[in-house]
């Protein structure tokens, strides 16, 4: 099956790079292989087969990160409470997703006797998304057993141009922030690698399998590869789009959509008026989005089973739309209109029972204290606006596809 974006070409994944010359890089090589329902070539096979089916490669065991190796779990939902007890297609199948911060990172036995580990996973260009943190996890992991990484690079679904949300600052590192990126962080899974070792310290063996093809101003759908769900609750692109804002919902008692076809596309809450707040939204004037009122009733999560008023985010031009600046207006426009019911969550948020979700999606306190009116909004978003775009400028120098030099078609090789 063919497919081809709008200049009649179509990116090459990091995994059909590999895939051309694969049994030549690593023939002979005990490897294990990180992936999820995602990790795909542009004919849906899936990387673990493309492997297998490799002259030479020997495929010893398969890693799953958070929602598990074909996607089937919720959000912060344990996907083993075993090391060793999964097996998949007869290989060894180890979760790194389980019921304790400790099972995030593969344990020495579930590395031992291999001689790479290769990492292919869908991203979706935003500082929350929890998968390029496993990856941190397993260099970590790899560079204390000596085993080499390998980094099967795919698009940002956003591109690679635009950075918005502030920095995340010391203090408040989690399993939804390890490092200082922006929210919306401009990065390739293969260009976050590089910055984990050579900023972040990770200091492990490590290759990028480049695509071919990728410029940073491509949307995903511009790219000619098929949109495969992450994860259970980014079924789209649109998604994905609106994600790096609204993902911030997570830390209220607002439904972020949850259980319904339009996850994170849809917030509200049984004590919303959607006539009001789709107007309070609009009159702030946020760029490339309309706010539709809604009504729905979510099938699992928050409200389950009940009818939530609320609003639609719709995209009219993604190239002005600031996503981040979205969910924040909307997070604010919920908490003036509705004081009485409006609440952060309190519940343990991603192995952290200590600080609130909301502090540490947002990087800080600074988001929870100017929706209390304790800061002024404007300046607390330009401040981490400023600190967005002095990071995009230090981390260019370690960007693998730059207009200013030819993309690479070999392995980018750290040693």
């Amino acid at each position: 099956m063919s497919r081809r974006n709008r200049q009649g070409a179509r990116v090459c994944t990091g995994l059909e790079h590999l895939a051309e010359q694969g049994s030549e890089l690593l023939g002979g090589k005990r490897i294990g292989l990180l992936a999820h329902a995602a990790s795909v070539t542009a004919d849906f096979q899936y990387a673990w087969d493309v492997l297998g089916s490799m002259a030479g490669v020997r495929l010893q065991a398969l890693f799953s990160p958070e929602h598990g190796l074909m996607g089937t779990h919720q959000d912060q939902e344990s996907v083993s409470g075993s090391w060793a007890a999964a097996s998949f297609q007869g290989l060894p199948l180890y979760s790194l997703y389980g019921e304790t911060a400790q099972s995030l990172r593969p344990r020495p036995e579930a590395l031992a006797g291999l001689d790479a580990l290769i990492v292919d996973l869908q991203d979706v260009g935003s500082r929350y998304y929890t998968f390029i943190y496993t990856l941190s996890h397993c260099m970590e992991a790899c560079r204390d057993q000596d085993v080499e990484v390998w980094v099967l690079d795919r698009p940002n679904p956003l591109g690679g141009r635009k950075v918005e949300g502030s920095p995340l600052l010391p203090g408040f590192e989690s399993f939804v922030g390890r490092y200082p990126l922006p929210v919306r962080h401009g990065l390739t899974i293969g260009e976050c690698a590089v910055a984990f070792r050579e900023v972040f310290g990770v200091r492990c063996r490590l290759r990028i399998v480049p695509m071919r093809g990728w410029r940073r101003s491509m949307w995903f759908d511009q790219t000619g590869l098929p949109w495969i769900s992450p994860s259970p609750n980014m079924p789209t692109l649109d998604t994905a789009t609106v994600y790096p804002g609204t993902c911030l919902v997570e830390g209220t008692n607002l439904s972020e959509g949850r259980g319904t076809t339009r996850p994170f596309e849809i917030v509200g809450a049984p004590w919303i008026d959607p006539l009001v707040l789709a107007t309070e939204l609009r009159s702030r004037n946020l760029p490339g989005v309309f706010f539709r009122p809604v009504w729905f009733k979510p099938a699992f999560h928050k409200y389950a089973g009940q009818i939530c008023g609320g609003v639609q985010i719709h995209v009219m031009d993604r190239a002005t739309f600031l996503p981040f600046r979205t969910g924040v207006h909307l997070l604010k426009a919920a908490a003036r209109l509705w004081p009485e019911w409006f609440r952060w969550r309190q519940e343990p948020y991603e192995f952290e029972t200590a600080r609130l979700a909301i502090d540490l999606l947002a990087g800080g306190s600074w988001l929870r204290e100017a929706v209390e009116g304790l800061r002024d909004l404007d300046a607390c978003l330009s401040e981490g606006e400023a600190g967005a775009q002095k990071f995009q400028e230090e981390i260019k120098a370690l960007w693998i596809y730059s207009a200013r030099r030819p993309a690479p078609t070999d392995l980018v090789t750290f040693a």
